[in-house]
């Protein structure tokens, strides 16, 4: 167990470092880790994922909070979509995709289309308008990424950030709320996982040495890794993200297949 606590610090510090810059935490790439490295127990390694971005994402937060307010209107749209998702997703996992085969293919949903986005997706077009930070349909898309972030063991940032981009807010702007948005929404959904243990058996609630561990890893690798968005090439960033998201997701989906 200590060696596994070690390993995922380690593996967390460097995937914070590549993808704080860009709003995610490092938490959507960590779920394939807990599998096939550190060997987590399903459904435990859901909790045990939303409770590292409780201990990682706190680091670039207090960093974007120097150079910009992280109460933005935008934050609170993300926030007020995102908490109540995060608990229908937290029931749906334990009550019905608990299995690991049926896991398999809810990590090939999530990052095939992810990666396929990042990887060749067309840059946002500059200069376009977005909609309003409190228009509803901001919300409406916010729940339902908290509801795959309660299935998945993500805040929600990995999807919400490219999504936001997209409809023309920019990465300053998204950096943070969507950080803001993951590290309440994981407090929420690392709760509901340990009230959803209380009644069932099984392995439900989080690992804590390994999430702990993951959790300092990433802390300091957001805090490295937000003060240097300004100087990584965002296309390069974006793309290199997408060709591992997509590759981790079509070899789930082979597994989940075989």
């Amino acid at each position: 167990m200590l060696g596994n606590a070690v390993l995922g610090a380690v593996i967390a510090f460097a995937l914070a470092v590549l993808t704080t810059p860009v709003g995610v935490s490092g938490a959507v790439f960590l779920i394939p880790v807990q599998i096939s490295i550190l060997h987590t127990p399903s459904p435990s390694l859901t909790p045990t994922n939303l409770l590292y971005n409780v201990l990682a994402t706190p680091g670039a937060l207090w960093r974007y909070s120097r150079r910009a307010p992280i109460r933005a209107p935008l934050t609170a749209t993300l926030v007020l979509g995102t908490l109540p998702g995060v608990v229908v997703g937290a029931v749906l996992r334990v009550e019905v995709l608990s299995g690991p085969t049926a896991f398999y293919y809810v990590i090939a949903a999530v990052l095939i289309p992810l990666g396929a986005w990042l990887a060749v997706g067309r840059a946002p077009t500059v200069g376009r308008t977005p909609p309003s930070p409190r228009s509803p349909r901001i919300v409406v898309l916010a729940l339902l990424v908290g509801v795959i972030g309660g299935i998945y063991g993500i805040g929600g940032g990995s999807l919400l950030a490219p999504l936001l981009v997209a409809v023309g807010f920019t990465i300053a702007e998204v950096a943070p709320a969507a950080l803001a948005s993951t590290f309440l929404t994981s407090i929420v959904g690392v709760i509901a996982y340990a009230v959803l243990s209380i009644r069932h058996s099984g392995s439900i609630a989080p690992v804590w040495v390994v999430g702990l561990a993951m959790g300092a890893g990433g802390l300091l690798g957001g805090y490295v890794g937000s003060g240097l968005q300004s100087r990584l090439p965002e296309p390069l960033l974006r793309r290199g993200l997408g060709v591992l998201a997509l590759a981790l997701g079509v070899r789930y989906l082979v597994t989940g297949l075989s």
